[in-house]
């Protein structure tokens, strides 16, 4: 039998066949993919606000492709004008981004080194102003005192509160204290050293480069798109009254400044590492279960490559969840204090294939009616739905434990911490709640033994410390 002759144009065919079938299955695929993932974020954020959990807007994207953008709710209390993407959001601390950023673009161009100290700028400050540099502000280590969020009421008082402060609450760079006064003086040297004020700089070298559109610094109550928080009895947050230079953006508008930081466009990397971490403190916790934000752009978990920033101001609540190993960013922006954190990291789990769903909202209810159905119901869905819900987490049951006893259901609460430490044996902070809400109930036996299992576990735990001793002072009484 003679074999067909295949020509060279046959092969090629025959090859271009093959890319573009195994081409159209990856495409299937990814398709199928994306569709599993928008449905779920959908189902997610559709239940929370039915449940009146969740009011504002959502964008994910992945791989530069918008995956799912949607707004839910209304612009105000009043809920006549419903959101759209164009509407602004006040983004708390999330807005600290841009001063930080804006000083390392100054030191790029040559007008300033992080280095230098205070005195350098003549703002009209204490001695103490020769022992800060800018660097100890960009990372909360500067030992300013504190300028707390209720006064001052603007940046004439900001001044006078720093002009009258004689000493430092530390020496900088020996700890690590976050405030605004360090947020205030880095908006005044950016004014000193560009000539321009702190509002206006960044519209001229970030906001229009970007093409922000939306973006603007503390809009007033009439400005277009704005929205107005409010919280579930649809009673409104009283407008804000402090340090100026909040920038308040959109979804998109805030996508395009994470975009530009990501890909360099602003600041080098080498700029960029200055304030993704913070080289005063070393973050030893585990994404995604704690915060602390430690630098201008949040914080920042080197395992994960996840650097993740949470904004509150008043019942304003926004975070930002930007992968870097995955590519991919989460943006919920909330007028609506409920639980934008949990659904920014739930997001988050359904785009990684893991589990999403929090525990703590499917077991509360019930553990506040009966404590005991709620711990029933908890080891149920774990033995027959660990795929869907969220049972790593130990601030779940621990958050539960303590809502409880505010309720003065302190058995119940016991109970609830019985049940976290039995799951997470090693974490002492639970044992700590746990000696709390035996404390609490004046068993002060079952209290010492627990706080000293916290300390045995954690012995630079300095609650469980001073409370041994208490109990011991109680109980020889």
């Amino acid at each position: 039998m003679t074999l067909p002759t295949f020509t060279a144009r046959t092969y090629m065919f025959i090859l271009s066949i093959l890319f573009l079938s195994c081409k159209s299955n990856s495409s299937d695929t990814e398709s199928q993919s994306n569709k599993i993932h928008t449905d779920k974020i959908d189902s997610l954020l559709v239940e929370s606000y039915d449940k009146d959990q969740f009011n504002g807007n959502v964008l994910v994207v992945r791989n530069d492709t918008v995956l799912y953008q949607k707004s839910f709710g209304y612009l105000s209390e009043k809920r006549k004008v419903g959101l759209d993407d164009n509407s602004i959001f006040n983004i708390g601390s999330i807005a600290k981004q841009f001063n930080g950023v804006a000083i390392l673009m100054l030191q790029e161009r040559g007008l300033l080194n992080i280095n230098d100290p205070l005195s350098k700028f003549e703002l009209d400050l204490p001695d103490w102003s020769n022992k800060i540099s800018i660097k100890h502000l960009l990372h909360y280590t500067s030992g300013l005192t504190r300028l707390d969020p209720l006064t001052p009421s603007n940046d004439k008082e900001a001044w006078e509160i720093l002009r009258k402060s004689d000493s430092l609450l530390f020496e900088p760079q020996t700890r690590f204290l976050y405030d605004n006064a360090n947020v205030f003086l880095q908006r005044r040297i950016i004014e000193k050293v560009s000539g321009l004020s702190y509002e206006d700089f960044i519209i001229e070298n970030v906001v229009k480069p970007l093409n922000m559109e939306y973006s603007v610094h503390d809009p007033g109550m009439t400005h277009p798109n704005r929205t107005s928080c409010y919280g579930s009895d649809k009673t409104p947050c009283p407008e804000l009254e402090f340090i100026s230079g909040w920038l308040w953006v959109t979804t998109n508008d805030f996508y395009k400044w994470v975009k530009a930081l990501n890909e360099n466009t602003l600041i080098s990397q080498e700029s960029y590492n200055e304030i993704l971490g913070n080289p005063y403190f070393k973050n030893e916790n585990t994404y995604p279960y704690t915060y602390k934000a430690t630098s201008p752009l949040g914080e920042y978990f080197e395992e994960s490559e996840v650097q993740r920033h949470n904004g509150i101001s008043y019942k304003f609540e926004s975070i930002l969840l930007n992968d870097l190993k995955n590519n991919m960013t989460i943006i919920v922006l909330s007028n609506y204090r409920g639980k934008v954190w949990s659904l920014g990291h739930s997001i988050h789990n359904i785009l990684l294939d893991k589990p999403y769903k929090s525990i703590y909202e499917a077991i509360r209810e019930m553990s506040i009616q009966n404590v005991d159905l709620g711990i029933k119901t908890y080891k149920e869905l774990k033995e027959k739905h660990q795929d869907v819900y969220q049972f790593d987490n130990p601030g779940e049951l621990n958050k539960l434990g303590y809502e409880l006893l505010r309720m003065d259901k302190k058995e119940e609460a016991i109970k609830m911490f019985v049940l976290a430490t039995s799951e997470f044996p090693d974490n002492a902070n639970l044992f700590d709640s746990l000696a709390e809400g035996y404390f609490s109930n004046e068993q002060y036996d079952s209290s010492l033994q627990y706080y000293k299992k916290s300390l045995e576990l954690n012995p630079e735990n300095t609650n469980a410390q001073k409370m041994i001793e208490k109990i011991n002072s109680i109980t020889k009484k």
